[in-house]
């Protein structure tokens, strides 16, 4: 399967099955059944991959369709017997099968010792300690996971292609689980509408990809989908990541696995700023979603890092923590894309303001934009995306030293339902066109400034501004607000209306009281 209308056939699909599957839920939290349903889906992906495989060296006279070695030359996974779809669908209806060894288990129990066995086989040694493997606790309807078995039995065996209708099903799960969730979904899930902003604006056909907390591995899969789009090798790019929560980095792992794509995902307890697996990797494109505005990242025990290139950012807030880790992973010539809080733009406390003055005169910052709010799972609030760069005259790219583009979208998308918005293509087409247009020196379309929209500024005039990067100060839209504006003085202007508004209140209060009382005279 490929193209656009493919796409659209398999993402209705996928939401069908989402629809079908989240009836089948029960009275299962959300954040319980995700690893229920992911885990079966990943187990049918590897389970296909390796019949279609088999299959394939069963034809040849040369090949042996039970060595393992054959499985992982091409890359897939070797299945044991007792752990392929076939033999899980043929009993999934059973309330109790006996094992060879004279056990006898139920549906969830074989579940279990079906993914144990995957994680047994030497040549498998990625997936050790990935795989769910809580299938037979007691609490866990075991008549509902026969029906998900049943229902998974209906998606397409896998194809062999790039554009696999399993790893299209697990990724919707992953938006769908993520949307139920709410904020916890945002802890793992990054929206589909900023993924593509950034990797549509980035353009990683070819290097190293790396994202310092990388959730379930959403930046890494449409990186991966962009090359394919435009024609590109996959195998042009490699992926490195990290990821503090280890139940989110086992979705990583699995999300991968079921896209293909081969990722070095590290993962420990103490993240990426305390024990920072990758120190040495400098990456050509770096894209990342970190968690906004978090007060206890320990930063106290990190004032002397050598990553602070920018100044020591404070402990209270990890967001120039999270800027300047990025930026110092950068490649001589790499570009990176961060989303953060719109706080990011203009704050002024515990010295943020002066690291974000000196990433300025660095000529370190490439372009910002401004997103609309109800974008994310996690927040209602609107948040903006940091483009940096480390070299601006790059070869291929026309020379944007000394200049910031500034991107409002802050009017662009739909809302899909009451409570959150995504972008269109076109949306993004239009971000990611104008950086493009601004920052390639051989784009067919000239770079335009396009008021309301979009500003190329130079930096002197941002440190006259203050050095505030909110978009909205420069492109010269009246309909937005200026979040740069100190809360302070927002405070104080509400204020001074409110007081006007009281007293104009009063006024009519008194006059109308006056009015009463000389029409009570007169009478």
């Amino acid at each position: 399967m490929s193209g656009t209308s493919d796409r659209k056939s398999d993402l209705e699909f996928a939401a069908d099955l989402f629809k079908a599957a989240d009836k089948l839920r029960g009275n299962l939290e959300p954040s319980e059944y995700k690893h229920v349903a992911l885990g079966l889906i990943f187990l049918k992906y590897i389970s296909d991959a390796f019949e279609a495989l088999h299959k394939k060296l069963s034809e040849d006279e040369w090949a042996d369709p039970e060595e393992p070695d054959e499985y992982a030359a091409e890359h897939v996974f070797w299945v044991p017997k007792e752990a392929r779809w076939s033999y899980l669908q043929a009993n999934a209806k059973r309330s109790e099968i006996q094992l060879e060894d004279g056990k006898k288990v139920d549906i969830g129990g074989l579940i279990d010792r079906a993914m144990e066995a995957i994680e047994n086989v030497p040549s498998n040694e990625s997936l050790k300690g990935v795989l769910p493997k809580n299938y037979g606790r007691p609490t866990l309807n075991k008549i509902m996971l026969g029906e998900l078995i049943d229902l998974f039995s209906n998606i397409p065996m896998h194809d062999g292609g790039a554009t696999d209708l399993l790893g299209r099903v697990y990724e919707y799960f992953l938006s769908g689980f993520a949307s139920t969730e709410g904020k916890r979904g945002g802890e793992f899930f990054t929206p589909r509408s900023v993924v593509r902003t950034l990797v549509d604006m980035l353009e990683p056909y070819e290097g190293r990809v790396y994202d310092p907390c990388c959730g379930s591995g959403g930046m890494f899969v449409q990186s991966e989908k962009f090359i394919e789009d435009h024609g590109g090798r996959r195998d042009a790019i490699s992926v490195y990541g990290q990821e503090i929560n280890h139940t989110t980095w086992r979705l990583a792992k699995m999300n991968l696995a079921v896209q293909g794509i081969d990722a070095d995902i590290r993962w420990n307890n103490e993240g990426s700023f305390h024990r920072d697996e990758l120190p040495d990797l400098r990456a050509d494109y770096i894209l990342a979603n970190p968690p906004f505005n978090i007060s206890d990242w320990g930063g106290e025990r990190l004032r002397d890092d050598g990553r602070w290139k920018f100044g020591v950012p404070p402990v209270g807030n990890a967001n120039f923590a999270w800027l300047q880790h990025i930026y110092h992973h950068l490649a001589p010539r790499g570009t990176a894309g961060v989303v953060l809080s719109n706080g990011s733009m203009s704050s002024q406390t515990s010295g943020e303001g002066d690291i974000r003055k000196a990433m300025i005169e660095a000529d370190a910052i490439d372009a910002m934009v401004a997103l609309p709010g109800q974008l994310f799972y996690s927040t209602q609030i609107p948040a903006c995306l940091w483009i940096l760069a480390k070299d601006k005259s790059a070869n291929g790219h026309r020379d944007r030293r000394g200049e910031i583009l500034f991107i409002n979208a802050r009017e662009l998308g739909y809302m899909v339902d009451r409570v959150r918005r995504e972008f269109r293509e076109e949306d993004i087409a239009k971000i990611a066109g104008a950086y493009h247009r601004w920052r390639n020196k051989d784009h067919d379309e000239a770079y335009e400034d396009i008021p309301g929209f979009c500003k190329s500024v130079h930096i002197e005039e941002v440190s006259e501004g203050g050095n505030v990067l909110t978009p909205g100060r420069y492109v010269g839209s009246a309909s937005v607000r200026d979040e740069a504006v100190a809360f302070e003085e927002r405070f104080a202007a509400l204020r001074q209306s409110l007081s006007e508004q009281f007293a104009a209140s009063h006024e009519l209060e008194d006059l109308i009281n006056r009015a009463i009382s000389s029409v009570e005279a007169d009478g």
